[in-house]
């Protein structure tokens, strides 16, 4: 399956020695946990989309420093574009960021969190079980870097895991369309430097405890698996 990356940010130039860009994160994951899939990289972020929803088998959206209420060009297009693919019943699965801008463009509502920071690896308890939870867990533990959260579903949506500090922690819009708020592609090291170059804007007691979270294991490849699960069985 031939999955369109759709990039929503780029990792800072310091970081690049640590995991590289979100490009080379997703293709880790995926080579370790399903390695018959192919991504091809859209920039959306600098206006490079795909030139038709029939360039890929389905599409993957990566996190994003900017929220999906941000006034942008290409957040605009971003919205315009997932819109399309619902109509259409094209395969999407958003992270972090882009399953904020499923809920925004299809009519949910996206803001800062009362919680403030989810950070560090938390857990997600699955209160919907669907086919394409395969291998089946009632719960994840996976990593979260965000500050905005999913307030309120679109329309002929359905939450399927919820957490602690996030009621909204992956759902379901239609029967295409499946949005995850952590992050699966992080490495550890990655989210370890993350949370060192924002302990001014986070707080030193907050990324204490998120950085000790990090020694717990982690269910990305589970979650990856799903991703490849629920893409393919929309196509």
């Amino acid at each position: 399956m031939n999955i369109g990356l759709l990039e929503c940010d780029h990792v800072l130039e310091r970081f690049h020695h640590v995991s590289g860009d979100y490009r080379e994160m997703f293709a880790a994951l995926f080579k370790q946990s399903t390695p018959d899939i192919t991504l091809q990289s859209f920039d959306v972020c600098n206006g490079e989309f795909p030139p038709s929803l029939d360039s890929c088998d389905a599409f993957l959206t990566t996190g994003s420093r900017f929220s999906a209420y941000d006034d942008m060009d290409w957040i605009r297009e971003m919205k315009a574009f997932v819109q399309q693919a619902y109509e259409a019943n094209k395969p999407l699965v958003g992270v972090c960021f882009g399953h904020q801008i499923i809920a925004e463009a299809l009519g949910g509502k996206v803001e800062q969190a009362e919680t403030g920071w989810g950070i560090g690896v938390r857990n997600i308890e699955v209160i919907k079980t669907e086919e394409w939870m395969q291998p089946g867990q009632s719960s994840l533990k996976l990593q979260y870097m965000h500050r905005d959260q999913v307030k309120r579903l679109p329309e002929n949506s359905v939450v399927v895991g919820r957490s602690d500090h996030c009621s909204v922690a992956m759902f379901r819009a239609g029967g295409s369309m499946l949005g995850i708020q952590a992050h699966p592609e992080f490495p550890r090291a990655y989210s370890e430097a993350l949370l060192n170059d924002r302990i001014d804007r986070i707080g030193e007691e907050r990324v204490a405890e998120a950085q000790a979270s990090l020694l717990k294991e982690t269910d990305e490849f589970v979650v990856a698996r799903w991703i490849v699960e629920f893409l393919e069985g929309q196509k």
